[in-house]
């Protein structure tokens, strides 16, 4: 049986059409993760595999749990955890976890000792009795992870885990999710963020502007654009006049402008180089900086949309 199976699942908010005609698949014991910039429909998706909103068309079974037909079988083998911390701030973690783990039905002793355990593997056990209130924007995401682990989820959802906060927490997480795959959970995972995907992902799902475009590991993401190299230039001049002319230079796949920056698409960085030195030159452009990079997922993501992942 598949961990999560998605078909065709559809989502509008009036004339807003969120999510559209996504499918996917997630193994047992695997790390999936949906990867797109904000306003993807990553987030709607999640809602909508946890129950919470209804999809418009489609299904998705959930270790065989129909969202339509089975919605409490569904909850009953998650844990999620949303992009927004859902904490009491006037209540200390271990009270906290102690009131989530009551409405998931722990009591007496085992919650006890539950509340325990869960603390040790978020790194919290030294926090416990200080307030949410006091904690740091890293401290209490761990215990927002804390809480979906309580009743040992066969999978956990986990929706932008990371967003602001330092580097030492967000390590903390990553690390955490990492612990939680070879314990055999499987973890849905959303990010923004590349290099989360790629550290953390047995499968990839690439979504922008609520359509998945493209599903898979990660060498099978970057097989895509072959072996294009990604050249990011700064210019000491208006970038426009040489747009055209680089979309011409032999050897070039792809241009575009960002942040006051061209990023290019090429063959081959050695060889396309030169000759978009020249055409600076012939348009009385000095380029300022270079930057090469071998295809990852950036690259992935702006040749199948014409723009780069944090646009």
């Amino acid at each position: 049986m598949k961990a999560i199976e998605v078909t065709n699942l559809h989502k509008a908010f009036g004339e807003t059409r969120a999510v559209i005609g996504v499918n996917f698949t997630v193994e047992q014991g695997e790390i999936f993760s949906l990867l797109g910039p904000n306003g993807a429909g990553k987030t709607t998706t999640i809602s909508m595999l946890s129950c919470l909103l209804r999809p418009d068309d489609g299904d998705a079974l959930i270790l065989g749990h129909s969202l339509r037909k089975d919605p409490m079988g569904v909850k009953s083998v998650l844990g999620v955890v949303p992009q927004e911390i859902a904490l009491y701030d006037d209540l200390s973690a271990s009270e906290n976890l102690t009131f989530w783990g009551k409405m998931y039905g722990l009591r007496g002793a085992a919650l006890k000792a539950r509340v325990n355990e869960v603390l040790e593997i978020i790194g919290l056990t030294d926090r416990a009795r200080d307030r949410i209130k006091k904690y740091s924007g890293g401290m209490k995401r761990r215990v927002n992870i804390g809480v979906a682990l309580l009743h040992k989820p066969k999978i956990i959802y986990m929706d932008e885990p990371t967003v602001g906060i330092d580097p030492q927490s967000r390590r903390s997480i990553l690390d955490s999710v990492l612990a939680l795959k070879s314990e055999g959970t499987t973890v849905l995972y959303t990010t923004h963020y590349m290099e989360e995907a790629q550290e953390l992902s047995d499968h990839i799902a690439i979504m922008d502007h609520g359509k998945l475009i493209a599903a898979g590991t990660h060498n099978e993401l970057v097989r895509i654009v072959g072996e294009a190299d990604r050249i990011t230039l700064s210019l000491n001049a208006e970038s426009a006049r040489l747009i055209e002319a680089w979309k011409r230079t032999r050897g070039v796949q792809q241009v575009d402008a960002e942040d006051g920056n061209l990023t290019l698409l090429v063959d081959d960085s050695n060889q396309v180089l030169p000759r978009l030195f020249e055409a600076a030159a012939a348009s009385d452009v000095r380029i300022t900086s270079v930057d090469i990079q071998e295809p990852d997922l950036e690259v992935v993501f702006l040749h199948l949309t014409g723009r780069a992942l944090r646009d």
